[in-house]
């Protein structure tokens, strides 16, 4: 069914309808009908890396970890199992009656914000800092998850619209200043390409205001931007309990009767939360028009006629339960996790080699976590595999790993300080008895994750600094200082200063937090079965940055991200190291007089085994003084070349790197002179890096 025929079944639908049968549907939980013959649905659910919340279900590793594969086409291959999964799930419990939350098929999923500062806490839920990377890995998921059939197979969510990227403490109440040059070069672009590239089924609203506007109301981003000048055709929803923020946190109304109308009239058509309930009085009052109700009325059932729920079936209703969690899917995961997790650090031990190690000490708070595997928005595993298990696994056989948690995660406000130190002296006996050391921290999502409120009451919010807990700490020294063979294993998803393991371990081994079974994942990396290959997608600051950057609370991209940053990162964005040794030839551009630019490259794996690599494009405008400060990725391609394997590529290279924004907001051509550059990393970052005029 095509949108035409979808929207003209909606509007003979709600045609039949009261003003408050219309208004009850705008809700997240809409009612039952039964004078029309309308099941209950409930819009909430979300599938940000697998179906979450909704009990058992494949899990893949946290989306940050999903963006440092640079593999856009695995991506849409892991949105498309989600959405099977999310129909198999859907299939079965409605068939029970069961109609209630996170057992819909309209997925809150992708977050594509852009992770601006390296302490905002729900950074991990992004596909990074980069907004072309975000774009590539966005549109991606969202073809994988809303599919090609002849119903959509489940509505994928761009959110949250628009500039919205911490801090989370005061979200409810904060205003995102962002510049016309930012809104354009930064934080719209993603957006944009998700809709009018993508086909997005829908966009939910942050929670803060955006140049005074609150984002669910707002005139700039909902009607001039995303209907007008993209030209939006489905649904906007809410973040949870958004509009009730207008008059509590953000004082621009002073009723809820007031926001319920502004976020209507400014083409908000479903609320996460109970201000709609709101409606019908401000229709009375005079607030808001029927014309208004009738019209967000029928974008939602719109969308429910093109998943094929309003009685009149789908190609995809005959998807078994057994399709969650089955084979296939988990080896999916297993494949993203080995792509995902970076080698930041190898002074040659890896790979290991179990057979002439002798006894391995794992250590640390997080080799045994299963939180931290998952990060947030997670399903339900029915196995999880921890990185010790994943090691042990490994050394079955062959010979002994002994195990200490060394320390907490972090100093719990609940327990006496005095006990803070007490794996201290057991994990410096485990690193005496060992042959190598495997250190595991980090963090989980009691450290980096989403402020508490009504929809999240367990949240944490964002994170003080780039520092890993002062327990952590204390445990790296003390492991280092027994001089063993180290190898620092982090688990998070944010940026972390770990100079001390970056001046004094032998290696260090980036996993994001891998999904449920990630740790067999890190294990097949650790002893070599396969050559890691992930590169960062965001910079990996010092601490010490947070004092050249700017303030959280501002969103000016100065000096922000690797497009501005004038500082030396720890890791920069697009870095990763590999077993094997991959070489560049032969770029040029191709072909020169298209509109379309692109380059060819050709690239050579000289290792004696097969491994993969990620080859990076960066373009910079040499003239133009609106141009970013360094040069800005325009291209990438994941590629697999067995040992001595050549291969040629051609790479499209994204159109708005050969542009620039002026302060005013506009994008207009760049000044036609540009130095093209392709390696495995950030020119100058990567041996064997080429470059190119243009």
């Amino acid at each position: 069914m095509d949108r035409k025929e979808a929207r003209r079944k909606a509007e003979a639908l709600v045609a039949k309808m009261t003003l408050d049968e219309k208004a009850e549907q705008l809700r997240f939980d809409a009612p039952a009908n039964e004078r029309l013959g309308i099941p209950a649905y409930n819009w909430w659910n979300e599938a940000l890396h697998g179906v979450a919340r909704g009990g058992t279900a494949t899990s893949f590793p946290q989306a940050i970890g999903l963006a440092a594969t640079f593999d856009d086409k695995l991506v849409e291959k892991l949105g498309d199992v989600s959405a099977t999964e999310g129909r198999a799930k859907y299939n079965a419990v409605s068939a029970l009656g069961d109609r209630d939350i996170y057992h819909g098929l309209t997925f809150w999923s992708p977050n594509i914000n852009i992770f601006r500062d390296p302490r905002w806490g729900r950074g991990h839920e992004t596909y990074g800092e980069d907004p072309y990377l975000t774009s590539r890995m966005g549109q991606a998921y969202v073809r994988g998850l809303q599919g090609s059939g002849e119903t959509m197979k489940v509505a994928a969510c761009a959110k949250h619209f628009a500039v919205h990227s911490g801090p989370e403490a005061i979200r409810h109440s904060f205003d995102a200043e962002a510049t016309p040059k930012d809104l354009e070069e930064t934080y719209l672009p993603a957006f944009e390409d998700l809709v009018k590239k993508a086909g997005v089924e829908s966009v939910m609203g942050a929670y803060n205001r955006t140049n005074g506007e609150p984002c669910c109301g707002s005139r700039f981003l909902l009607k001039e931007t995303l209907r007008e000048k993209w030209g939006f055709k489905g649904h906007v929803v809410s973040d949870c309990w958004a509009i009730r923020d207008f008059h509590t946190g953000h004082n621009v109304t002073a009723t809820a009767d007031e926001s319920a109308a502004l976020a209507l009239s400014m083409g908000c058509d479903l609320n996460c939360g109970c201000t709609f309930l709101n409606i019908v009085r401000a229709v009375e009052l005079g607030l808001a028009t029927e014309d208004m109700v009738t019209e967000a009325a029928v974008r939602v059932f719109t969308t429910r006629y093109l998943l094929g729920i309003m009685g009149e079936g789908s190609e995809y209703d005959a998807i078994p339960y057994t399709a969650v969690e089955c084979p296939e899917h988990m080896a999916l995961a297993e494949k993203a996790a080995l792509e995902s997790c970076v080698l930041l650090k190898n002074n040659g031990i890896l790979p290991l080699d179990a057979d002439k190690i002798g006894t391995i000490g794992v250590i640390g708070p997080n080799a045994n976590s299963r939180g931290a595997l998952i990060g947030n928005y997670y399903g339900t595993s029915s196995r999880y595999i921890t990185i010790l298990e994943g090691i042990q696994e490994k050394m079955e056989g062959h010979g002994r790993v002994l195990y200490s948690e060394g320390c907490h995660l972090f100093k719990d406000r609940i327990e006496p300080l005095a006990q803070a130190d007490d794996r201290l002296a057991e994990a410096r006996a485990t690193a005496r008895a060992s042959d190598v050391v495997i250190l595991v921290l980090g963090y989980d999502e009691r450290l980096e994750g989403e402020e508490p409120d009504d929809s999240n009451p367990d949240g944490t919010g964002d994170k003080p600094d780039l520092l890993l807990p002062e327990p952590q700490r204390k445990l790296l020294s003390a492991v280092l200082n027994e001089n063993r063979p180290t190898i620092v294993i982090l688990a998070g998803g944010s940026a972390m200063d770990v100079s001390e393991a970056d001046d004094r371990a032998d290696a260090v081994f980036l996993a994001w937090y891998p999904g449920a079974q990630g740790g067999r994942a890190v294990a097949k990396l650790l002893f070599g079965e396969v050559s890691p290959s992930g590169k960062l997608p965001v910079t990996f600051y010092r601490n010490g940055a947070l004092e050249e950057i700017p303030a959280f609370t501002d969103y000016s991209m100065k000096n922000r991200t690797y497009k501005y940053y004038e500082g030396e990162p720890l890791y920069p964005f697009g870095y990763g190291l590999s077993y094997a040794e991959f070489v560049l030839s032969g770029l040029k551009a191709e072909p020169s007089d298209s509109p379309e630019k692109a380059v060819k490259v050709t690239v050579t794996n000289k290792s004696p085994f097969t491994a993969e690599e990620v080859v990076q494009v960066y373009v910079r405008d040499e003239d133009d003084k609106d141009a970013p400060t360094n040069p800005v990725l325009a291209g990438f391609e994941r590629i697999g070349l067995g040992g001595g394997e050549s291969r040629e590529l051609t790479l499209p290279l994204d159109p708005r790197a050969f542009t620039v924004v002026g302060e005013d907001g506009i994008r207009r051509p760049g000044s036609g002179r540009w130095t093209v550059c392709a390696g495995f990393g950030q020119p100058g970052k990567a041996a064997g890096g080429l470059s190119i005029e243009i």
